[in-house]
């Protein structure tokens, strides 16, 4: 990708997320970048994968469904017209395709938000809505035994990180950057923190499609070759919470302090969720992780 700077594109995705309630042209997102449309759109999808206008609309419609999962009381010709939908039909049938149920089946089905989803040729949907109370009661049960959890707000911290979509060669982008981090003498092998920043929910977005920041907590700034970017993280308060888990309880672990943050007064802030990985789980005895989850929050009005 040495044709496009990352960051370039960086600002591009961040621009989409933080406007999906203006209608917003090809010609403004590529300005944003600082290139001419036509190369814009291709650089644009031989990263993600998506076309810029594929990439757009994916997005609004998983918008919409974060908003009905937290029970939002906008009307659906309300979300239509706010996300750029000609009328509440063009919207319904998009969301459909997707989801495979309507946005007003996918409200009602809102209890099972905790639940997995599964991937189907036309996008997720949720499963297990008969044993939702089952499932969350065991959540509340498992995260009780397995962590402490705190309201804290936390410091700035100086990091590293690179943008990566979807699940493949993770293991490849977290070396990446620890190799990066230690090449530059940021930090020191007896100390690293790893972070993973999530700018999409595995429950809304297929996992192909996640964008992630994958990062290293460092001492100190510094320029060290394209497509690694620095910036300070400023969580503020965040919910946190200890784990040492196996991999595959990780969704397990999530879902839980989601259910806690619920359960207790808070809604997610602006700033995104995030794990600090302490070790790497391939030398555990047990091949545990061991983590820090972290979710920004402000109090419920």
């Amino acid at each position: 990708m040495s044709d496009l700077p990352l960051k370039q594109l960086e600002k591009a995705l961040d621009f989409i997320e933080n406007h999906l309630d203006e209608p917003l042209s090809v010609e403004k997102i590529a300005a944003v970048a600082h290139y001419s449309s036509y190369h814009f759109q291709r650089l644009f999808k031989a990263y993600t994968g998506e076309s810029l206008l594929e990439f757009y609309n994916r997005k609004r419609i998983e918008k919409v469904a974060a908003l009905l999962l937290r029970d939002t009381k906008e009307t659906m010709a309300t979300l239509a017209f706010q996300y750029g939908f000609s009328d509440n039909a063009a919207l319904t049938k998009a969301f459909k395709k997707r989801y495979l149920v309507s946005p007003t089946e996918f409200r009602k089905q809102r209890s099972s938000r905790y639940d997995k989803i599964k991937d189907s040729t036309n996008g997720q949907i949720f499963q297990g809505f008969e044993s939702y109370i089952w499932r969350i009661e065991n959540l509340k049960n498992w995260i009780k035994m397995n962590a402490v959890i705190t309201v804290q707000e936390m410091d700035w911290f100086p990091m590293i990180y690179h943008n990566h979509i979807g699940v493949k060669n993770l293991d490849a982008a977290f070396m990446k950057v620890i190799a990066v981090a230690l090449e530059n003498g940021l930090t020191s092998p007896d100390k690293i923190e790893v972070i993973r920043m999530y700018h999409d929910s595995f429950k809304i977005t297929a996992p192909d499609k996640v964008r992630m920041e994958i990062g290293v907590v460092v001492d100190r700034e510094a320029q060290t070759e394209p497509g690694i970017f620095f910036k300070n993280l400023s969580p503020g308060k965040c919910i946190t919470a200890n784990f040492e888990i196996d991999l595959s309880d990780l969704e397990k672990a999530w879902s839980s302090l989601y259910i806690w943050m619920n359960e207790n007064g808070y809604r997610p802030a602006e700033q995104l969720p995030f794990e600090i990985i302490r070790n790497n789980y391939n030398d555990h005895p047990e091949q545990k992780c061991i983590l820090t989850l972290c979710i920004p929050v402000v109090r419920k009005e």
